[in-house]
């Protein structure tokens, strides 16, 4: 997890022991400030030039919105200074960048702020049996896709060889076809001729010449009955081998989709719950699978924006959870407590919640931001949003359906050593270790 100190400055990363890189930042200018709220990683890019100013370089870019909005490195000088974007030291940026993973939470937040550890009744407990038979029903449906895929690399092969043995036959049989026509015009001639001789001798020769032709024609006429018969065996046997493949590749799709879902279902999910339009949303990936409508108490009276984050408990194997509260409301306990989660959203979800999921509640609504290449964004509307208004989203970015009810690390392995040469001034950086 990173989080970002608007009124400080500065970033600091978060694994499942506590802080363990802090940095300054210049954030957005006046008129162009960095959004509050809540985001995630969604994509990474080493040698970004931005598509807004002038090509500018924006080294090890990762991005937090679709319109623009990133953390990079860039020159800091010192006060909030950028077009919106969080700029950080740029070897601090290079190391962020090789450590990161696409879907880490990034909050950017109006004060100092940092996570605590946290226990309620509502945060998920998974099932170790629950957890165990859903690896294994992953991994069994990930076999199935695998011998699926196999089918249809040899039932492709097998449509292949039989559309190559009936490619000849075809072409033997439109030669036939071709040749038994100019026969039967060279009969229609013959026959002509013969009713037009006048003497004898030209009657015995005309007659001799259609009992040649008429020989032909037959000759050709049985070549092609034969050639037709082999034709249609070879085109059924064709037509049977494409009928497989495609039949082999349509299972491959409904496999593929069963272990990928199942893949899908072990991995971190998110719960975003907003008091504005009173829904519970449940994402794993950057997927929407369902929302559903939620009972807050006192739906009127302003909750926060507390997020939750499960993490990996290696004294007990299961999880711990932690708090922070990135807009003043309710505290994260009382939050909790008005919530009602409807049982078969625990039910389906609960038992199998692993280590980096997140549970975020907000009076805020999802922002538009939000879509089908990212996972939740929130963004606090009490808060300037300069760099992000200015902005306009691709035209491509689509917000994700709705779907029906059918259907101990955060990311960061060993830091290695910092590098000492940084450009853009007295840029300094910490390092903890636990």
């Amino acid at each position: 997890m990173a989080i970002v100190a608007l009124k400080s400055q500065r970033v600091t990363i978060y694994d499942a022991n506590g802080w363990i890189l802090r940095a300054p930042v210049s954030t957005g200018m006046s008129g162009r400030e960095t959004p509050a709220g809540v985001f995630s990683i969604v994509e990474k890019d080493k040698d970004h030039h931005s598509n807004l100013y002038d090509d500018a370089a924006m080294p090890n870019m990762e991005r937090l919105t679709w319109s623009g909005i990133a953390m990079h490195g860039g020159p800091l000088p010192g006060h909030a200074a950028s077009h919106g974007c969080v700029r950080m030291p740029y070897g601090f940026a290079q190391n962020l960048f090789n450590t990161t993973r696409i879907g880490m939470r990034v909050i950017i937040a109006p004060n100092d702020i940092e996570p605590v550890r946290f226990s309620h009744p509502a945060l998920f407990v998974p099932s170790a049996a629950a957890l165990a038979d859903a690896r294994t029903y992953s991994e069994t449906l990930a076999r199935e896709a695998g011998d699926a895929a196999e089918q249809v690399g040899r039932a492709k092969s097998d449509a292949a060889i039989a559309a190559r043995a009936a490619a000849p036959v075809l072409a033997s049989l439109r030669k036939l076809e071709a040749l038994k026509t100019r026969a039967e015009t060279a009969l229609a001639s013959a026959d002509k001729a013969l009713a037009a001789a006048k003497t004898e001798q030209a009657t015995s020769r005309a007659y001799d010449l259609r009992q040649k032709v008429a020989a032909e024609a037959a000759e050709l006429a049985t070549l092609l009955e034969t050639a037709k018969a082999d034709a249609m065996t070879k085109l059924a046997a064709a037509k049977a081998a494409r009928d497989v493949a495609a039949a082999a590749e349509a299972k491959l799709a409904d496999t593929a989709k069963a272990a990928h879902d199942a893949k899908l279902a072990l991995e971190p999910v998110s719960i975003f719950v907003s008091r504005a339009t009173k829904r519970l949303y449940v994402r794993r990936g950057f997927g929407a699978n369902f929302d559903v409508p939620i009972t807050i108490r006192d739906p009127d009276r302003p909750i926060g924006t507390h997020v939750f984050t499960a993490l990996a408990n290696t004294d007990t194997g299961g999880l711990r959870w932690t708090a922070v509260t990135v807009d003043a409301g309710d505290n994260p306990k009382d939050a909790l407590d008005r919530i009602a989660i409807p049982k078969e959203v625990l039910d389906r979800i609960a038992p199998i919640t692993v280590p980096r999921s997140s549970i975020v509640i907000s009076d805020e609504p999802l922002n538009s931001e939000t879509n089908y290449r990212t996972e939740f964004i929130v963004v606090l509307n009490n808060q300037p949003q300069g760099g992000l208004a200015m902005r306009q989203r691709p035209a491509d970015d689509r917000v994700a359906d709705r779907n029906s009810w059918d259907g101990g690390s955060l990311g960061f392995s060993q830091w290695g050593n910092w590098d000492a040469n940084r450009r853009g001034g007295s840029q300094s950086y910490y390092s903890r270790r636990w």
